[in-house]
């Protein structure tokens, strides 16, 4: 463990473990392993040994991806033993295991979405507005300082993210460093924070100060009050982010494109985790298939007009003429 602490020792990618990781290996090893397999030497651990720890895991009622993750650490430690040629077999392959069964993550409506940020404190909007909208980590949230609000480009530029021991780290991973779009209610929640909180620069965007960054607690305390005042279930951060990636794909947008912004590496991490159908979106998944069906024709629907700045509810009925069959429904309004 001293050497993933000191960086000596490197993941499966080559590159340093986290701050968080390693302090979650330590205790894990603590709680679970140390106290079982704790005074043997490497060499004198077997398989039926640690098939033994899942059994008594199993028993004490711990869930499948609890033993799951206890393994974790054993496994690096063995895969680098086997590598050192301090140990002939890695004895964490071939076990039985209880199967983790997946869960779906919390995704809200665009219109549930809308609800939550509106029952916020206006302090406290801009934060949830870019996890929900923009899909910033939890550290890369902490980390943010204006100097990545790219307002003219309409842009957050992710650069590092932040350990709440180690303080500032790089980010992630090198898709973690990226440029995330910022929609309309991104742009307009961070231009009135930026007025009114005075900061510019290197500042933190949401720190508590300007160089010290929020409590996650504090800030999730905060808005439990305000949601639990008005009435709407609370979300966490990341059930926020879960939302935005999510949103990115249902409204169309080219999943490569998703799976940068999102700071993944490999864009099947993005559709394995996030392709969620959103709640409510059934309807419309049955309008768009319906029209791709009937093909390119002239079709009725709510109109934008070019010259008007009204939304389309607000702008009324014209006739729209599908451009051609292509999924994404590109239209163009139809000659009058």
């Amino acid at each position: 463990m001293a050497g993933m602490d000191d960086g000596s020792i490197l993941d499966r990618s080559g590159k340093p473990y986290k701050p968080s990781a390693t302090r979650a290996y330590s205790q894990t090893l603590r709680s679970y392993v140390l106290p079982t397999l704790g005074s043997r030497r490497l060499d004198e651990v077997h398989r039926a040994d640690i098939q033994d720890l899942v059994e008594g895991l199993r028993r004490r009622g711990l869930a499948p991806s609890t033993i799951h993750n206890v393994l974790d650490p054993l496994r690096v430690l063995f895969r680098r033993a086997v590598r050192r040629d301090e140990v002939l077999i890695d004895p964490t392959r071939g076990l039985e295991l209880p199967a983790v069964r997946g869960q779906r993550d919390r995704i809200e409506s665009p219109e549930n979405a809308r609800k939550l940020l509106e029952a916020l404190p206006d302090d406290e909007r801009a934060l949830w507005t870019v996890a929900m909208f923009a899909g910033l980590r939890r550290g890369e949230l902490l980390a943010l300082r204006w100097v990545d609000i790219d307002f003219d480009g309409g842009v957050i530029r992710v650069e590092r993210g932040w350990d709440m021991y180690a303080g500032e780290i790089a980010a992630k991973s090198k898709a973690g460093v990226r440029a995330v779009p910022m929609a309309f209610p991104v742009h307009r929640e961070l231009r009135e924070l930026k007025r009114r909180s005075r900061r510019d620069g290197d500042d933190l965007v949401f720190g508590r100060t300007s160089r010290d960054p929020f409590f996650p607690s504090t800030v999730r305390a905060r808005a439990m009050k305000a949601w639990k005042a008005a009435g709407v279930d609370p979300i966490t951060l990341h059930e926020a982010r879960h939302c935005a990636v999510s949103f990115f794909i249902a409204s169309g947008l080219d999943l490569k494109q998703v799976s940068t912004w999102a700071g993944h590496s490999d864009i099947r991490t993005t559709l394995n985790r996030y392709g969620h159908v959103i709640p409510g979106s059934e309807r419309d998944a049955a309008d768009r298939l319906t029209a791709y069906l009937a093909g390119p024709t002239v079709a009725r629907t709510v109109a934008h007009p070019g010259d008007s700045a009204e939304s389309p509810a607000v702008a009324g009925l014209d006739e729209y003429r599908y451009r051609d069959s292509n999924p994404g429904f590109r239209r163009e309004r139809a000659a009058s």
